[in-house]
């Protein structure tokens, strides 16, 4: 019960989340960093979200590498986003 009431009071998974992404792409504040940690230091779906995340980066990385096809952060974010909107997130 403790534990459901600080993770609404810190930080929503919703926000959490977002963070995940922005510390992806390199855009996280030291203040953002350290309300996404605490939230990761209490939910478990966040942690399981972060490294499903941590997966989908580097098979990305791995295939266009593969290719010698050079792939920036904001084509990587646009697929996440696609996929994401084909998964109902």
């Amino acid at each position: 019960m403790i534990r459901k009431i600080l993770h609404i009071l810190f930080l929503p998974c919703s926000e959490a989340t977002l963070l995940m992404e922005k510390r992806n792409a390199n855009t996280i504040s030291s203040r953002e960093k350290r309300k996404l940690n605490m939230h990761l230091m209490i939910c478990k779906w966040c942690r399981m979200y972060k490294q499903k995340l941590e997966v989908l980066d580097k098979i990305l990385a791995s295939t266009f590498a593969e290719r010698g096809t050079e792939i920036n952060d904001s084509e990587i974010q646009d697929f996440k986003n696609k996929m994401f909107n084909k998964l109902n997130f």
